[in-house]
């Protein structure tokens, strides 16, 4: 199984050999993955190939059926419910729906996350969610309720709570799917922005092969049970 050259120490995810089910049913076979920080990826896939499924597993949400698999130093065949929000907190996660708090203004919904997370010193989360705020472009925005923004500022609001804790790793499972073109542009510039910035390492789940063709970069493909890197693809 052919890997780029990445030093171990540098890796954020590490499957070897992995076996992924939903339920009874095998849905990934052999999986092989390495992501190296500050990567930037794009996972590509028919509905139904698996592409959710290794986000799940990748977050903990779903267990290894076997093999080996790190991610952000976390063994992911030790996942309890004891270490799997300590696992997620060196996470940013991004989900096509925003799941906002609508019953709150923006900045109180990075509030809630901070509290959430451990965070009790008042003057160190209202400077962590100005910082987040201003990372993503929406400075002014912390007193707006999520009904007052639009579609694409919303989604930066999911970004920013993604970022809160300054995650190793983004997994963003089509974070454009509920946009027009050009504010899905705007939305994979801010990731792409943010992972060279920040070195953070981005795992983007899309559908959208305009964006591959825009703004190209390594490509992995769920395909017939197994993923398949795709370095040289071409759309």
């Amino acid at each position: 199984m052919f890997f780029k050259k990445n030093n171990e120490k540098n890796l954020v995810v590490q499957l070897d050999d992995c076996f992924l089910h939903q339920g009874e049913q095998l849905i990934l076979k052999e999986v092989y993955l390495k992501i190296a920080m500050g990567e930037f990826v794009y996972l590509v896939g028919k509905t139904g190939s698996g592409k959710s499924t290794l986000l799940k597993a990748l977050y903990g949400e779903l267990p290894l059926s076997s093999g080996k698999g790190i991610v952000a130093e976390y063994d992911l065949r030790k996942m309890n419910w004891k270490n799997i929000p300590l696992l997620r907190r060196r996470l940013g996660i991004v989900f096509q729906d925003f799941n906002l708090l609508e019953d709150r203004n923006v900045e109180n919904n990075l509030r809630f996350v901070l509290e959430a997370t451990g965070w009790k010193d008042n003057k160190r989360i209202l400077n962590r969610i100005d910082d987040v705020l201003n990372m993503v472009g929406l400075k002014t925005k912390g007193y707006k309720m999520p009904y007052e923004i639009s579609g694409g500022e919303q989604q930066r609001v999911v970004i920013a709570r993604a970022l809160l804790n300054n995650p190793r790793l983004i997994l963003a499972d089509e974070p454009s799917g509920n946009l027009d073109p050009e504010t899905a542009d705007d939305i994979i510039l801010l990731l792409r922005k943010l992972n060279k910035e920040y070195k953070t390492a981005v795992l983007l789940a899309t559908h959208d092969y305009r964006i591959l063709e825009n703004y190209p970069s390594r490509i992995i493909r769920c395909q017939g049970g197994r993923i398949l890197d795709e370095e040289n693809f071409v759309v």
